[in-house]
């Protein structure tokens, strides 16, 4: 067993991990359901609405690809931290803007933040991972994953109760600087006399391996995107389901999606990412595959559940990959392959949209089947570059046997530093 200093600190940095994931999955949930009260109190049609949505969309793409480089040049946890304060207060702007264009700034800079944390906590994930010796990346993207739920709910029980937006967000956005603040306090401490990726090499060199990856997680994300856009739409339109059970299948997604996240870690661990993201992309191919050729309303709910759970550990192997694979570079290689994964969920329910004019809906949501398929297909464009430590199967998430090799953004045994 590692000494009791270095196990509080390692135990604490993941905690403080998973809150910011937690923060911002919350942020980004109880901001999409309070969209139609927002638009409803501009008098947007929907038109001007998607030019708003399109600024947020823009922020985000823009925030992730400034903060590679910044990672790199300070650390994860000294970029993190005040962005993970700045994501409660950005989400407020947005419910007291008084005109189309006042929302599109507000959602750009709300987006920039949310891009920003995004590449950060990522990045800094991987640092814990790396300091805990075992996977445990899925963990994060489950807490992710419970933070949108939450979110959701809170947003829909403010709107239940017939609260406004500015008090929504006024509400949460102090609560998520309250989570800020105890992540700062339990983040990974320093070590290293100089940030990690301050070096010439680091600066100058090349990011290595990270293109492919990225269009692997792009792949995964049309999937994501066509989930949340179109799978109520199907069920409706095309099966005649009832609303209420249409609405069945994001929900039957979403909780297939988190429940795997959650036993992900052990997975990784027992399988390794290869085998595990490849029978992850068979999972969705088959299970959507044959929800389309049935063409019944259950089918088409136990469909996008397997899409889900299909989904669901593709982009944390990737995002592991890429950062291992560039210890000195871990924010830039996150920026690509992130910002091509978002790519992939902005444009996958377009591009679904468009085919779906000419082969029909179901026809159209082939295309994530495909993808899928394609995944699978290429998953060994995972396999690590090097020797991956060596871990207890039997415990998989107990900290390291003993104490992490000291590296940039690893503690030594001492107690933690806010």
């Amino acid at each position: 067993m590692p000494e009791a200093p270095q196990r509080s600190v390692l135990v604490r940095a993941r905690v403080a991990t998973a809150l910011l994931f937690l923060l911002f999955g919350i942020t980004l949930g109880v901001w999409t359901v309070r969209i139609p009260a927002i638009k409803r109190n501009l008098s947007l049609d929907d038109g001007a609405l998607s030019i708003a949505l399109l600024a947020f969309a823009a922020g985000a793409i823009a925030g992730m690809q400034m903060t590679g480089r910044l990672v790199d040049r300070f650390g994860s946890r000294r970029v993190m931290l005040p962005v993970a304060f700045a994501e409660g207060l950005v989400l407020i702007p947005p419910a007291y803007a008084p005109n189309l264009a006042a929302l599109a700034v507000a959602l750009f800079a709300f987006g920039a933040v949310h891009g920003t944390l995004n590449i950060a906590m990522n990045a800094h994930a991987i640092d814990v991972q790396r300091a805990w010796q075992r996977p445990i990346m899925s963990s994060f993207h489950a807490v992710y994953s419970i933070g949108g739920f939450i979110g959701a709910s809170a947003g829909g029980l403010f709107a239940h109760a017939g609260v406004g937006p500015r008090t929504t967000f006024t509400a949460v956005g102090g609560t998520m600087v309250a989570f800020a603040a105890w992540s700062a306090w339990w983040a990974l401490p320093r070590t290293a006399p100089a940030p990690r990726g301050t070096g010439p090499a680091a600066q100058d060199g090349p990011v290595r391996g990270v293109l492919f990856l990225g269009v692997l997680v792009c792949c995964a994300l049309v999937g994501e995107g066509a989930a949340a856009d179109w799978s109520a739409v199907y069920l409706r339109d095309n099966l005649h389901s009832s609303a209420g059970f249409a609405a069945a299948a994001f929900a039957a997604f979403s909780v297939a999606m988190t429940v795997t996240r959650l036993v992900g870690d052990r997975l990784t661990t027992r399988f390794g990412p290869v085998l595990l993201v490849r029978a992850s992309g068979l999972l969705a191919a088959g299970g959507l595959g044959a929800a389309l050729l049935v063409g019944a309303s259950p089918a088409g709910v136990a469909g996008f559940a397997c899409l889900g759970a299909g989904m669901a550990l593709i982009a944390p192997q990737v995002y592991s990959a890429a950062g291992d694979r560039n210890p000195d570079a871990a924010g830039r290689a996150l920026a690509r392959v992130v910002g091509l994964g978002y790519l992939g969920f902005l444009l996958g329910p377009v591009l679904i949209g468009g085919a779906s004019k000419v082969v029909g809906l179901p026809g159209a949501l082939a295309i994530p089947v495909v993808l899928s398929l394609f995944v699978a297909a290429t998953a060994p464009a995972l396999r690590p570059r090097r020797p991956s430590p060596v871990a207890d199967p039997a415990d998989p998430d107990a900290p390291p046997p003993g104490p992490a090799t000291p590296k940039a953004d690893v503690p030594a045994p001492g107690p933690a530093t806010p």
